[in-house]
This record gives structure tokens, C-alpha cells and sequence, in this order.
């Protein structure tokens, strides 16, 4: 009979196999690569937007980041929907939903991320914004490929 320790092991092994898989292949980090452009794209939208409510707009920066965010995600869902995900198109959406979803929790931690940088760190609100993007960046990307944008079975 199985432990529940063997049923956690088996599961981890699992998960680190499909993920060795994915990693060994070369469409997955072409994806990865276009994902990246868009989020250049994104990234500067979202820089520009922040900066401009945060220094000429004299807003917070939480609210400022924010801002930033459904702008940029605009952008992002736009051009990952068209360009990056593009053979993955499903209803345009249940798909922005989720990308919706996904960029939220990518949100909840870049604003937590922002908030260490400037509080504790004592960083530059800009620089923190970056630095944020950035760190959140992965878990943004396999939320997107592996929910958002999912391959559907027919």
C-alpha cells in the first residue's frame, strides 16, 4: 500500500520529469522568447505610464503601479493573443479571463516586491517598478502558457 509520502514523491517526480520535457524543447523556448518581446513592449508601457503618474502626476506609487498594470496587461494581452499564443487562440473571452486572472497574481506580486524594494530597501520607485517587473516575470509566463493559453485537446 501506498504512503501518502510515496503519492508526494510520485507527483514531485512527475512534475520535474514534464518539466524537463518542456525545458528540452525548442518551440517552447522560441515561445518563451516572443513572450519576452511582448513583455519589452509591456514593460516599457508600464515604465512609462508609472513614471509619468508617479513624477509629473504626484500619485502614489501603489495606485501609479497599478495603472501601469491595466494599461501594460492591455498591451500584453493583445500581442500574446495575436503573436505569441497565436496557434493556442480560444474564445477571446474565456482566454482574456484567465489572462486576466494570471496578471493578477503576477500583479499582487509585483506590488509586493515594489513595496519591499522602496520600504525597505529604500530603492528609487522607478528602479523598484523594474526590478519588480522583471522578478515577476516567470511566474507570469507559465501561468499564461500553462493556463491562459493552453493547448486545447480536441
Amino acid at each position: 500500500m501506498a504512503t501518502q509520502s510515496d503519492t508526494v514523491a510520485g507527483r514531485a517526480s512527475a512534475i520535474s520529469d514534464a518539466a524537463g520535457g518542456a525545458l528540452r524543447r525548442r518551440a517552447n523556448w522560441y515561445q518563451l522568447a516572443k513572450f519576452c518581446m511582448v513583455g519589452a513592449t509591456g514593460y516599457v508601457v508600464n515604465l512609462a505610464v508609472f513614471a509619468a503618474l508617479v513624477h509629473w502626476g504626484n500619485m502614489h506609487y501603489i495606485p501609479a503601479a497599478i495603472c501601469s498594470f491595466l494599461v501594460a496587461v492591455t498591451n500584453n494581452y493583445t500581442w500574446n493573443r495575436l503573436w505569441t499564443f497565436r496557434e493556442h487562440r480560444g474564445h477571446v473571452g474565456v482566454q482574456g479571463v484567465r489572462f486576466l486572472v494570471v496578471s493578477l497574481v503576477a500583479l499582487g506580486a509585483n506590488l509586493l516586491v515594489l513595496h519591499v524594494l522602496i520600504a525597505n530597501a529604500g530603492l528609487d520607485k522607478l528602479l523598484a517598478q523594474a526590478i519588480a517587473i522583471v522578478l515577476v516575470t516567470p511566474l507570469n509566463f507559465v501561468g499564461n502558457k500553462l493556463w491562459s493559453f493552453r493547448r486545447r485537446k480536441h
